[in-house]
This record gives C-alpha cells, structure tokens and sequence, in this order.
C-alpha cells in the first residue's frame, strides 16, 4: 500500500538527526497540490523538530510541487535534483535548506 503525505510528514520528528541540524534555526514550508493537496510546515530550533499542518506566517524556505512528485522524491523513485531541473519542484527563499533537508532526515 503506498504511503500517504500525511504518513510521510508524522514520519519526519523520528527520523529527525539533531547531530546533523547544528544550529540550524528554520522554517521549511511544504505547499503541496494535487491529489494529496495540503500545506505542511517543519519548524527546526535549538535541535529539535516540530511538523504543523497549515501555512506559516514566515517560512525561511517554501517547497511547492504535486503530491505525488513530493512522495516519488521522499521514497526515492525520482532524484530530487532532476524533479527541480524538470520544474516539478520549487523553491522560494533560503534554497541551501533544500539540499540540508536530506541530511537532517534520515527517511530511507
């Protein structure tokens, strides 16, 4: 059974690498469409991780994509670099958080 966005996002505090976040103080918004469509926030502060469902008021980085692009990237069907060279992802603000994302969160 395939995984759902909302299944990936509850996932996220447990697969959380504090070691890896520093002093990394962020706000990552997920705005997804499609067939899952929802908006997703992931607070990162003084090493620790806090997902909220919604928008936030000011992300420091803001992904836009399809739902389920989102979930081929996170299960490792597409690599996250073509899907944004092929426009399937977007970012907005502090884009060194995109490649950062992956090494705090070990999903695999």
């Amino acid at each position: 059974m395939a995984i759902t966005i909302e299944e990936l996002f509850d996932k996220l505090p447990g697969a959380f690498l504090p070691e890896k976040a520093g002093d990394m103080d962020a706000v990552i918004q997920f705005v997804l469409t499609g067939e899952e469509a929802s908006d997703w926030y992931v607070l990162i502060k003084d090493r620790a991780v806090k997902v909220e469902k919604g928008l936030h008021e000011a992300p420091t980085m803001t992904l836009s994509a399809d739902s389920q692009d989102y979930k081929d990237i996170v299960t490792g069907r597409v690599q996250p670099m073509s899907a944004f060279m092929q426009g399937k992802v977007k970012l907005q603000g502090n884009l060194n958080l995109a490649m950062k994302f992956s090494e705090i969160f070990k999903l695999s």
